[in-house]
């Protein structure tokens, strides 16, 4: 228990510094996925990781501009 903490928490600093996020979200991705198979394989609610992950993504997103060229969003243009 106590490596799998400290692999969590890694993981988690490697995310919440900017020039290293993408590596922490990549790892932490990872990290969650396996959570979610565990929990999915004792019929666990396993929503918890899902939603973690997406969080953890999404927020990635809206504060790395790197990630807006990959998946770019376009807004519609008004017809004036």
């Amino acid at each position: 228990m106590h490596t799998l903490g400290v692999i969590e928490i890694t993981c988690t600093v490697l995310y919440l510094i900017p020039r290293t996020s993408m590596l922490g979200a990549v790892l932490l991705t990872g990290y969650l996925g396996s959570a979610t198979a565990t929990h999915v394989r004792i019929g666990d609610a396993w929503i918890i990781p899902v939603l973690l992950g997406v969080l953890l993504w999404l927020s990635l997103f809206l504060r790395e501009p790197r990630l807006h060229q990959l998946l770019p969003i376009r807004r519609s243009q008004r017809a004036t």
